[in-house]
C-alpha cells in the first residue's frame, strides 16, 4: 500500500472543505493509498508539513487548497521523489484547470473525491519549476500591477473570496488609477530590454489572472523553459487596453509587448521589487535572476476523463 499525507489549508477557498475530505480519503484508500490528514496552521506551515511527509517516506503529498497552497507544497517537494497531488479547494485553482481537474464549488460538491479518483488512477509526470533568487514557483512570478493587487488583497477573509472575480476586478481598477508602471532592465542571453512596464511575468503555464485568460498559449510546464512577458504601459488607459488585448488573444503580437522563452533571465530595478509567487506576495531585492529547474517536481496527473 502506498503512503501519502493529505495537507489541508482550512483558510483556502470560498467555503470550508474539511467536511468533504473524508470522502476523498475514502476514495484514495480504496485505490490502495494509506492517507494521513494534516491541517496547516498558516502558509509557511504548508511547506513544513510537506517536508515532514518527505522525511516520513511518503510516496505522495495531496494538497487540498488553492494555488498559493499548491505553490508552497510544490516548492517543498521540488527536487525530491515525492509526488504532488492536487485536490482543488481554493478560490481560483489555476493549476487544477491547467491539468484538467474540476474544482470544488457549490455546483460541484463532489469534485474533491472525483479528483482523488482520477489522481489515484493517474500517472506521475515530471514538470519544471521556476526560481527567482532561490524562491521557487510552479505557476508564475509576477512584477508590477498584478503584484500590487495581490499585495493589497492577500490575505483575504472567506466572505471576500465569495466575490472573487468581482473583488479582484474592483481592486485592479482602483490600483490602476495613478499606476505608472515599474522601470525594469531585463536581460536574456545577448538581448536587453529597458522600459517602464505595467507588468512583467515569468510564467510556467498557459493561464493567468485566476485562470480567466490564456496569457501564454504556447507555454509548457515540461519544456525546460519559462515564458516571459514584459507588458508596456504607464496609465489606466494602457492597462485597460492590455486587458482587452489579452482577453481577445491579441496581445501576442501587440506593440509594446515583449514575449520570449528562456531558461534564464535577469531583471534589474532601482529599488526592492514587489512580486507575487503563485499568487502569494513577496518583496525581493534587485537584481532578480530567474531560472528554470527542469523536471524537478513529480506531479500526479489525473486519469483522462472518459468520453
Amino acid at each position: 500500500m502506498r503512503s501519502a499525507w493529505l495537507i489541508y489549508n482550512p483558510a483556502a477557498g470560498r467555503f470550508p472543505a474539511g467536511w468533504l475530505l473524508s470522502r476523498a480519503v475514502g476514495v484514495l484508500d480504496k485505490a490502495g493509498w494509506k492517507v494521513e490528514v494534516r491541517e496547516a496552521q498558516h502558509g509557511v506551515h504548508l511547506g513544513e508539513l510537506a517536508l515532514g511527509a518527505v522525511e516520513a517516506g511518503c510516496q505522495a503529498v495531496f494538497v487540498a487548497g488553492g494555488d498559493g497552497s499548491v505553490g508552497r507544497v510544490a516548492s517543498a517537494l521540488s527536487g525530491t521523489n515525492v509526488a504532488l497531488g492536487v485536490l482543488p479547494s481554493g478560490t481560483a485553482n489555476v493549476w487544477a484547470k491547467e491539468i484538467g481537474i474540476e474544482q470544488l464549488d457549490w455546483i460541484h460538491l463532489f469534485a474533491l473525491e472525483k479528483a482523488a479518483g482520477r489522481l489515484a488512477r493517474g500517472e506521475i509526470h515530471k514538470v519544471d519549476m521556476g526560481t527567482a533568487n532561490g524562491q521557487e514557483f510552479l505557476l508564475w512570478a509576477g512584477i508590477g500591477l498584478d503584484a500590487e493587487i495581490v499585495g493589497s488583497i492577500e490575505p483575504r477573509q472567506r466572505w471576500e473570496k465569495a466575490f472573487g472575480a468581482i473583488h479582484y476586478g474592483l481592486l485592479a481598477l482602483w490600483t490602476s488609477i495613478g499606476w505608472e508602471g515599474v522601470e525594469l532592465r531585463v536581460k536574456a542571453g545577448d538581448q536587453v530590454w529597458e522600459d517602464r512596464y505595467l507588468v512583467a511575468i515569468a510564467s510556467n503555464i498557459r493561464k493567468y489572472a485566476g485562470g480567466l485568460v490564456e496569457l501564454s498559449p504556447d507555454a509548457k510546464f515540461d519544456d525546460g523553459k519559462l515564458d516571459f512577458w514584459l507588458i508596456g504601459g504607464r496609465s489606466l488607459k494602457d492597462a485597460v487596453t492590455r486587458v482587452v488585448q489579452i482577453l481577445l488573444g491579441a496581445h501576442v503580437d501587440a506593440p509594446d509587448v515583449v514575449h520570449f522563452q528562456a531558461e534564464e533571465a535577469v531583471f534589474e530595478a532601482e529599488s526592492e521589487i514587489h512580486m507575487h509567487f503563485d499568487g502569494e506576495p513577496e518583496v525581493l531585492k534587485s537584481p532578480l535572476r530567474f531560472q528554470t529547474l527542469p523536471s524537478s517536481l513529480n506531479v500526479l496527473m489525473p486519469e483522462p476523463e472518459a468520453g
